[in-house]
């Protein structure tokens, strides 16, 4: 019977011993940079003892708790996620951290933000020559100064660097561009922020707007081919030939950025996000007035605004633009029209046909007496050298008469050929 008793003891003994050696070949021995979840045990002015459940407690230094942030809550028994920093001080202590794992939830989000483009807002802390520096929870992000949109191009240094200066306070929307732990780099974009929410914007209007529609908005920019206009976010282009039914050589003739003005939805285009507007499809249209303004046959004065191989385009009232045809021009068409016409010169000619529904009414000024003005100052010049040719015919037969001595100084010649030139058109 103790023999029975014996060996039963000794067996009890080897299956606990071994269970005790699988229990520690299973458990896995931490090392750097691990992130586990321990209870709080103890706190003091040294910091935390947290139970991870391991052969040993970490610890909590003072100085971590700090970088953690005074918001961070922490009262015994909670249940906290830390970061193994070192598996084993001099001490024998395992040295975890608060800090450095609330720091890992922060590269999490900011990857996870990366990932789903979306943005976020955040407070600027501090500025230096190459950007800002915006908080990311517990992690510094950086908006380098050209992702910046209220920073002016062309500064020099010390006013860049005043005018970020002066952003240290204030909310910035941002997107996170970059992500890179092992160089602790967390770049942001307050540039590709705005371009998402305005593309957002623009989505939301070209899924309200119809065409036909009539909305305000405000001159944002103008190009040599039209204007844009921010329709409160989103921009729609309104093309140099829908800003007035007359011919406009650049939009500044028309309108100037930060004017506020009514446009008409003109078209949508879906697939390509662009919104087409107008501005003369507001004012009365000028052709519905020219049957009862003018007919055939008759006189009118006119501006030129463009001479062509073809002819020229004449401005009449009220802002329609009428063909002057080369052929119209004179009895033998000119090879080159600018040789009788030029920009801005203004000319009587008759109306030879009218075409309103089509938008067209032709010129001519063969048949017109004056059709082109002179220029007086060529004219008065002429005259000049006439009389000065008239006075020196005087002068050399009063010199042949005997009635005169010659000068000594020698009279101003006359090239005959200036004489008889023809007085030049205008």
């Amino acid at each position: 019977m103790v023999d029975q008793i014996e060996t039963t003891q000794t067996v009890d003994a080897e299956m606990d011993f071994m269970t005790l050696l699988e229990e520690s070949f299973a458990f896995e021995t931490p090392v750097r940079g691990d992130i586990v979840t321990g209870t709080v045990l103890a706190i003091d002015n040294m910091g935390l003892l947290v139970d991870l459940g391991m052969k040993r407690d970490g610890v909590v230094t003072r100085n971590d708790l700090e970088h953690a942030g005074e918001d961070f809550d922490i009262n015994i028994g909670d249940e906290i996620p830390v970061m193994i920093v070192r598996t084993e001080d001099s001490d024998g202590n395992m040295i975890v951290s608060i800090a450095k794992a609330k720091q890992n939830e922060d590269w999490l989000k900011a990857e996870e933000l990366m990932t789903s483009e979306d943005i976020w807002e955040g407070e600027v802390a501090d500025a230096n020559r190459g950007g800002l520096i915006l908080p990311f929870g517990n992690l510094r992000g950086f908006i380098p100064a050209s992702h910046v949109v209220s920073l002016p191009r062309g500064l020099n240094e010390d006013d860049r660097r005043s005018h970020l200066d002066e952003m240290i306070g204030k909310k910035l929307t941002v997107k996170v561009i970059e992500v890179n732990r092992r160089r602790r780099r967390l770049v942001l974009s307050q540039r590709e922020a705005q371009r998402e929410m305005r593309d957002a914007l623009k989505d939301e209007l070209l899924d309200e707007l119809k065409e036909g529609d009539i909305r305000r908005g405000k001159v944002s920019g103008l190009r040599d081919f039209g204007a844009f206009v921010d329709l409160g976010g989103a921009d729609g282009l309104i093309h140099i030939s829908e800003l007035a039914w007359h011919r406009v050589k650049h939009p500044r003739e028309i309108l100037n950025v930060g004017d506020e003005i009514d446009v008409y939805v003109l078209r949508l285009d879906q697939e390509g996000r662009r919104i087409g507007l107008s501005l003369k499809r507001l004012q009365p249209n000028p052709w519905s007035q020219v049957d009862d303004l003018y007919h055939v046959g008759q006189l009118v004065e006119g501006t030129i605004s463009r001479v062509t191989q073809f002819g020229a385009f004449v401005s009449l009232d009220p802002g329609i633009e009428a063909l002057l045809h080369a052929s119209q021009l004179a009895e033998a068409t000119p090879a080159e029209p600018n040789d009788m016409l030029r920009e801005g010169m203004t000319i009587m000619a008759r109306i030879i046909s009218i075409e309103s529904h089509r938008q067209r009414l032709g010129l001519s000024i063969r048949d017109v007496d004056d059709a082109l003005p002179f220029d007086e100052t060529e004219t008065e010049a002429d005259e000049t050298v006439a009389e000065l040719a008239a006075n020196t015919e005087t002068e050399a037969a009063e010199i042949e008469a005997g009635q005169s001595e010659p000068d000594t100084v020698e009279s101003e010649a006359v090239e005959p050929s200036v004489a008889e030139e023809e007085p030049i058109a205008e």
